[in-house]
């Protein structure tokens, strides 16, 4: 057998202008699967607007409507008064009584979250500067959070009324206290930090989801080892795959955050270069898990389910989209920090309802980085230019 040497001029199959055209045709090949293939399209933009839809109307963390009750014992002018303020605040549905013990059994079984109790002796003690009236509030406490909403809305209710009351009897309010603020969020609105962790979910699962199908059904169709034939490189090879992906993640992120905005009526107070260098910095470990999984499984029923498992649930429980953080154990506190949206979360809330501040995107984003390269490097060595 003789070796012939390439005719001069011959492009070499490792020059760096071959590269760049294998890497370019491996991009298009992928680019035209994604637009042929409906699955890619529907987790793309169709998955991320159910669940953008699913929380921003049907999760609400805001006791609006909330069913209370309240009690006169005592009908005088200034209890009625009262009550009637009750009764106009947007976040109580009153139920009005004049015995305790008629609403004791509706607080037992949920009918009413608390009980608002205005007693006898109200209007003598709004009458003496020396007594402060006292308005016992009994709350469910099987519900805590919504407890603790519900007490600081009717405490909120006590407040402005008596404010009112001194302001039209023309005299101070007795004592001093603390005046609120509520910076970035006046409306005390849950959705203005729940549809930016919606988004940071929808690119955490798109992102991972979408690149773990990829590898598994390359595997399962036998194109894989068509390709292990060519001068394709694995490295060349998941970039090539990666690309479109990442384009497309960037498009899905594009589309919620606008639905974020122009539907849900989520301010937007940073820049557009913030959010695209955030959401760029964390489609880096999203896609290169997604790789990792579809790399190691090489089947896409079993990497769609690791990919749930190993993007969706630490991005809802351990990311501090739900549950803040620094009220778990320390222990999980720990594993929070090894969670790709746990860095995402709080710069994509930042960005939306406060503006830029590049102070903390700037090690967020270095973060994500680092994880990105940890799980791209991963799936570059579990990618073997050889048939297992």
């Amino acid at each position: 057998m003789t070796y012939s040497a390439p005719a001069h001029g011959a492009e070499q199959p490792f020059s760096a202008r071959a590269r760049a055209r294998r890497l370019l045709a491996l991009m298009l090949k992928e680019a035209k699967q994604i637009v042929r293939d409906p699955s890619s399209i529907l987790i793309a933009f169709v998955l991320p607007l159910i669940l953008l839809f699913l929380f921003g109307y049907g999760v609400s963390l805001d006791a609006t409507r909330t069913k209370i009750g309240v009690v006169m014992e005592a009908p005088s002018p200034s209890a009625r008064g009262l009550a009637s303020a009750f009764q106009a605040s947007p976040y109580f549905e009153v139920r009005l009584a004049t015995d305790r013990r008629e609403l004791e059994e509706p607080l037992a079984r949920r009918e009413v979250r608390g009980i608002v109790v205005i007693p006898a002796k109200f209007d003598a003690d709004l009458n003496k500067r020396s007594v402060t009236p006292e308005v016992q509030v009994i709350l469910d406490g099987a519900d805590p959070n919504t407890a603790a909403l519900v007490q600081g809305y009717v405490q909120g209710v006590i407040n402005t009324w008596a404010s009112v009351r001194a302001v039209e009897a023309g005299r101070a309010l007795a004592g001093s206290g603390p005046e609120d603020r509520m910076w970035f969020n006046p409306e005390h609105s849950s959705r203005y930090f729940l549809v930016p962790g919606t988004v940071a979910v929808v690119m955490a699962l798109v992102g991972t989801l979408l690149t773990a199908l990829v590898v598994a059904r390359e595997w399962e169709r036998g194109t894989m080892e068509a390709l292990m034939a060519t001068p394709v490189t694995a490295v060349e090879l998941l970039v090539g795959k990666v690309v479109p992906y990442f384009l497309l993640g960037l498009g899905s992120m594009s589309l919620c955050a606008s639905i974020a905005v122009f539907v849900f009526q989520v301010p937007f107070r940073g820049s557009v270069l913030a959010l695209f260098a955030i959401s760029s910095a964390f489609l880096l470990p999203s896609l290169g898990l997604g790789l990792l999984i579809s790399a190691a499984t090489k089947n896409q029923f079993l990497a769609s389910q690791m990919a749930l498992l190993a993007s969706f649930l630490p991005t809802f429980l351990l990311s501090g989209f739900i549950f803040e953080i620094n009220s778990m154990p320390k222990v999980i506190q720990w594993i929070c920090q090894a969670v790709p949206a746990r860095w995402l979360i709080p710069s994509l809330q930042t960005v939306f309802v406060a503006g830029d501040l590049w102070s903390l995107f700037v090690k967020d984003i270095a973060v994500l980085v680092l994880f990105g390269a940890l799980f791209l490097g991963l799936a570059v060595s579990r990618t073997r230019k050889k048939v297992a």
